[in-house]
């Protein structure tokens, strides 16, 4: 019997579960592994504010764990009775059975099981001004994360991942975007699907190369919508990317160091195209 089997047999209850023998547990530890994750297409994610904010931002909560030492605490009490309303599974666990889940000694209190979400290639529509990331074969998680999160902060649009990229429902990957997995949308595409919609983007295309002639910080990003694609973390944009970009362009470099992290030059490249297309409102200072 699968997860979604079970959970829908105990939708809307509360249960105590402390043996890691328990079926439904075995099930959620079982997510840690892709295959898994693919199958009940669903992901966890730990935190109270981050599965707080999921359940404000309209994602499905299929079941909620929380430990026993959240019992009286009024934030996880309403999150568990909003879970039950909704129809998902709240279990009141053991902090050895939050530990196993999520393969952490010091386990956040809260972990969400949620079903994953993924925007199809054609109902992208960048309108003038949209900012969108476009990411060939990102391998690492901590990489795909703080990009997504990076996106989110400045408000871009999405993120579409090309090829074979690591999985961005990883629990590793989840972590890094620190709840903006919930927040910027994600789009996967194979090499060729994506090739055909950029045939239609009307906006400018920038990708970022070693190779490139361009100042990144010379560009004007002003003019419609801007996709920024970055190559993979080892190799780079393919030569089939990067002749499908308008502009290649470069970010220059004083030290010995050749290149940038993924996400680092990433998150360069971002601030710059925000910075030509619209300002951004300072919220540190609210």
């Amino acid at each position: 019997m699968s997860t979604h089997d079970r959970d829908r047999k105990r939708t809307g209850q509360v249960k105590e579960v402390t043996s890691l023998t328990n079926p439904i547990i075995k099930d959620i530890r079982a997510l840690s592994m892709k295959k898994f994750r693919d199958r009940e297409h669903v992901f966890m994610a730990e935190g109270l504010k981050l599965v707080i904010d999921a359940f404000e931002a309209g994602w499905t909560v299929r079941t909620l764990l929380y430990a026993k030492a959240g019992r009286g605490n009024e934030a996880v009490e309403k999150l568990a009775a909003r879970t039950v309303a909704s129809g998902g599974l709240v279990l009141v666990v053991s902090e050895k059975v939050l530990s196993a889940i999520t393969r952490r000694d010091n386990p956040q209190m809260v972990v969400g099981v949620f079903e994953q979400k993924t925007l199809p290639l054609d109902a992208v529509e960048p309108a003038a001004g949209d900012v969108w990331i476009a990411l060939d074969r990102v391998r690492d998680p901590g990489n795909l994360g703080t990009i997504l999160r990076t996106a989110d902060a400045v408000g871009a649009k999405g993120v579409i991942l090309i090829g074979d990229c690591t999985d961005p429902f990883s629990i590793e990957t989840v972590r890094a975007t620190m709840g903006s997995v919930f927040a910027v949308p994600i789009v996967r595409a194979g090499v060729e699907a994506f090739l055909a919609w950029r045939k239609g983007f009307s906006g400018r295309v920038v990708g970022t190369h070693l190779e490139g002639s361009v100042d990144y910080r010379t560009v004007d990003y002003s003019r419609g919508a801007t996709l920024l694609v970055m190559g993979n973390e080892q190799q780079g944009l393919t030569a089939e990317l990067a002749a499908a970009c308008d502009t290649l362009v470069r970010i220059p470099q004083a030290g010995r160091a050749d290149s940038l992290n993924l996400a680092v030059a990433t998150g360069v490249m971002l601030y710059e195209i925000r910075r030509d297309v619209l300002p951004l409102d300072d919220r540190s200072k609210a």
